[in-house]
């Protein structure tokens, strides 16, 4: 993996720090394709993700107390071209199983970490410029709450994004 991506998984999981008897790692099998591997005190489990990877991250996303798991993948999807996607993966009774597969946030995606209890993201629009984005679970998806920072320039955005 990039170091970049290395990194970013890493500040990614030091944000989210729950303590909870489980634990999600991610496994690269090759270029495209990667594991999700859910370990526990009496389980392990895995679920097969064949797309690259850009980033990787836990936390509680939908506030059940328990740590989810948070994989960016690069795909297509039938409604939109190839690129950055949120998936969201919890526990279900020691089995890793999907919690939100999205298709879409706001804008384009580029990039995301959880923060705060909250999903930030970092996304461009069509016209070439940037925002930062939160996210709050839903109950089924991502619910939009505000703009950290609305229409700006790449450096801007980035310096929003990494607070």
């Amino acid at each position: 993996m990039h170091r970049a991506v290395i990194l970013s998984m890493l500040l990614c999981h030091l944000a989210s720090v729950h303590a909870v008897a489980q634990t999600f790692s991610l496994e690269q099998q090759n270029d495209t394709l990667y594991k999700l591997v859910l370990s526990t005190d009496s389980t392990v489990s895995k679920w097969r993700l064949p797309y690259p990877v850009y980033q990787f991250c836990t936390g509680d996303v939908d506030g059940d107390g328990s740590t989810d798991a948070l994989v960016g993948v690069e795909k297509a999807t039938r409604y939109y071209a190839y690129g950055r996607r949120l998936f969201i993966f919890k526990n279900y009774h020691g089995h890793v199983r999907p919690l939100w597969l999205g298709s879409k946030l706001g804008g384009i995606l580029l990039d995301f970490r959880f923060t705060n209890g909250l999903i930030r993201s970092l996304e461009t629009t069509t016209d070439h410029r940037y925002v930062v984005a939160e996210y709050e679970w839903g109950g089924f998806g991502m619910r939009f709450l505000r703009f950290l920072t609305n229409t700006t320039d790449r450096e801007a955005a980035d310096k929003i994004f990494q607070q």
